[in-house]
């Protein structure tokens, strides 16, 4: 059977697409979903004209902002109960323990930096809010990741493909998409890892 990655993105439309970046933004069983690999693909789709490139990035970038804001009313509403919680197979406190290792050491930067560390990112808007973080200085720091990462990635894939000649675009696509893929994955590969060595 033949995987047609575009076609797949194409039938997922606009709104699977930002669905998928608004649970990996702001709810808890997001943190295993592909952001990074989906908005690039979604851009080189976007670059045969298969998908409008403008209302593509517009949405992505709404449903990131709003997922986090999902993920900030969460920590702030259950945070503490969150590290109480036990774990399993969609929650495991180490995911919360890691963000706030990451926060710790990045502090308010932490909502833009961790919108390109998978995990990170699903779990930096819930710390924030367990954190009491101001609202208002949440909120620029996530308009601010939530264009960098919505604009840059999805125009990075939108315009590799628009510098592809259009019968190269088949032969090329595959390859590039399980490369981004496989380089998304890596801090999570390294993460689990580190985690079965020190067990």
């Amino acid at each position: 059977m033949h995987f047609n990655l575009p076609q797949l993105i194409q039938s997922l439309g606009y709104f699977g697409v930002w669905g998928i970046i608004f649970a990996e933004s702001g709810l808890l069983i997001g943190f295993f979903l592909p952001g990074d690999s989906l908005l690039f693909t979604a851009g080189f789709v976007a670059s045969q004209n298969l998908l409008n490139i403008w209302v593509l990035i517009f949405g992505a970038f709404v449903c990131a902002v709003l997922g986090d804001n999902v993920g900030y009313a969460t920590g702030h509403k259950f945070g503490r109960k969150l590290f109480q919680k036990g774990d399993s197979w969609l929650f495991q406190k180490k995911h919360l323990q890691k963000t706030q290792n990451f926060y710790d050491k990045h502090g308010r930067k932490t909502i833009v930096l961790a919108r390109f560390v998978p995990i990170v990112r699903t779990f930096a808007p819930i710390v924030a809010g367990i954190g009491a973080m101001h609202y208002r200085t949440f909120m620029s720091f996530n308009l601010v990741g939530g264009f960098i990462w919505t604009f840059g990635i999805t125009l990075l894939g939108f315009f590799l493909g628009q510098s592809l000649p259009a019968e190269q675009v088949d032969k090329y696509l595959l390859p590039i998409i399980g490369l981004i893929i496989i380089v998304s994955l890596i801090p999570s590969i390294i993460h689990l890892i580190q985690e079965r060595r020190s067990k």
